[in-house]
């Protein structure tokens, strides 16, 4: 199993570069055997189907990485060293999980040693970035500016979290310091809706994916776009729905061309 897909432009070629760190489903044997067996036949933190939703990208241009191993194996949108991104209350999952957004305990019996947690950084999560920076590097040097858009979705409600249900779409930009005003103040523009429930970096600011390759001095940006999975999903957000995905698709795409425009 690859750790990571690439899917290349169609089109040709923007400065605008994807990631979907969370939408793989994939557990290695060795991790599988450790967690319950009922967290790895649903691993309800996934991403589910971004990777989907998004596949309009490359015919406009856009170059697209999505995971293969899902996010309990390694968290790719964590910092390294375990530091915690938020100090609000909610529940924080770490570099490799030990439960789930509600705490429930994912393993069976003993959790990952730090020797473990090390052999998955190197095996699975550094690769990953490594990818991501070259990617960004490239591109840079072919346009002179980059900006990689980090996408996301969650369920409505997840208590752990927060107990009122999320909005619609969330932009993080890590409080304005991981791209520029005028890439932000697109972005946002382009997503407010009458059709959709819009907010700016609460509850999410951009994991540790958007905060630490948005650079945005040195021409390269970044955003994450956080967003209910209703919004492309059935009320069960188990199923993918064409007819809300479409609806929510041509918003993207909407969002996108602005931004091609803006850089």
């Amino acid at each position: 199993m690859d750790l990571y897909n690439i899917v290349a432009p169609t089109a040709p070629k923007v400065p605008i570069v994807i990631s979907s760190p969370h939408s793989g489903t994939f557990f290695p044997p060795e991790v599988a055997d450790q967690l319950k067996p009922e967290h790895v036949a649903a691993p309800d933190d996934t991403d589910w189907f971004i990777h989907k939703l998004y596949d309009f990208a490359p015919a406009l241009g856009i170059t697209m990485i999505t995971a293969n191993y899902n996010r309990w194996v390694i968290d790719l949108n964590r910092d390294p060293n375990s530091a915690p991104l938020y100090s609000d209350g909610r529940v924080i999952t770490g570099l490799v999980p030990t439960t789930n957004f509600n705490g429930e305990n994912l393993y069976q019996q003993n959790i990952p040693s730090q020797e473990e947690i090390n052999r998955r950084l190197t095996a699975y999560y550094q690769p990953y970035h490594q990818k991501v920076d070259e990617l960004l590097t490239a591109t840079k040097a072919e346009f002179g500016k980059a900006l990689l858009f980090d996408a996301h979705s969650i369920r409505k409600v997840v208590p752990g979290i927060r107990q009122e249900a999320f909005p619609d779409l969330i932009l993080g930009d890590n409080d304005g310091k991981s791209a520029s005003e005028a890439i932000i103040n697109a972005a946002f523009e382009a997503l407010k809706t009458d059709r959709y429930d819009l907010q700016h970096n609460h509850p999410f600011k951009g994991g540790y994916i958007t905060r630490s390759f948005g650079q945005p001095a040195e021409n390269v940006h970044a955003l994450q776009l956080e967003m209910a999975k209703t919004n492309y999903m059935d009320d069960s957000e188990t199923t993918y729905d064409e007819a809300r995905a479409n609806v929510m698709r041509t918003t993207l795409i909407n969002v996108f061309e602005v931004l091609i425009k803006a850089l």
